[in-house]
């Protein structure tokens, strides 16, 4: 996807989700079903800081440390900093120089793809506790979310120890899905977590792969999985994204 069509989403998204931000206070109370623990206003203080950070880290081009959010009115921080933080990601060069966590070249582009589907995964959320049916995602958004979990934050996971590597490799697939996986290699809609020939495969519509990779839906339910199944079933139990 261009930065352009990153852009546009991210924007999309944060309309829908400063909307959702005015909410009563008996909403902003619920809790976050995907987020154990979280209640919608501490969810938007996750937001705001994760959209400060960002922000810091485009305008420097260095690490930073991300703030805390506020113990009270998190909402209402979140709603104030939702338009300095557009600006900044509308701002930025996406071929300049920049600290981020993905595999080289680190550029400040990034951050628009991360933030992108950082926004779309707590807006699902918030509609979630709130009651309310998700907006659509679009198809080749979807899919650059799901190459964005199998190809950069499962690796990540693995070099930092956080999950185990499989025994054997799993293939994951997503029917008709057209174009190719960036940055895969292993054509269209198909990645491959693991070395050596896949033992097993785990098969699932768009959608259900993209939120179940999130841990937003079930996918050991909802995928058709072939070949070692008990195998697939350890890679799914595992956290593939942080």
């Amino acid at each position: 996807m261009s930065p352009d069509r990153y852009l546009a989403e991210l924007a999309r998204l944060l309309e829908g989700l400063t909307a959702l931000a005015r909410q009563p206070d008996d909403v902003l109370s619920r809790s976050v079903p995907a987020c154990p623990g979280w209640t919608l206003e501490q969810l938007f203080g996750h937001l705001g800081s994760i959209e400060r950070w960002a922000a810091a880290v485009v305008r420097s081009g260095q690490y930073v440390e991300e703030p805390a959010p506020p113990a009270t009115g998190a909402a209402a921080w979140f709603i104030e900093g939702a338009e300095p933080f557009l600006a900044t990601m509308a701002s930025l060069d996406p071929g300049a120089p920049c600290w981020n966590f993905g595999p080289p070249p680190r550029t400040a582009g990034f951050w628009l793809r991360r933030q992108a589907h950082e926004h779309a995964v707590h807006l699902i959320d918030v509609c979630q506790a709130s009651g309310r049916a998700a907006p659509a995602l679009g198809k080749d958004f979807l899919l650059d979310g799901v190459d964005e979990v199998l190809a950069m934050f499962t690796p990540r996971q693995v070099r930092l120890g956080r999950m185990q590597p499989p025994e054997q490799a799993v293939s994951f697939r997503v029917p008709g899905a057209g174009g190719r996986a960036a940055g895969t290699g292993a054509g269209a809609g198909a990645w491959t977590v693991g070395s050596g020939t896949a033992a097993a495969s785990v098969t699932a519509a768009l959608p259900d792969m993209y939120l179940g990779l999130w841990g937003r839906s079930n996918l050991q339910e909802k995928a058709v999985i072939d070949g070692d199944a008990a195998l697939a079933l350890r890679v799914l139990r595992e956290p593939l994204t942080p």
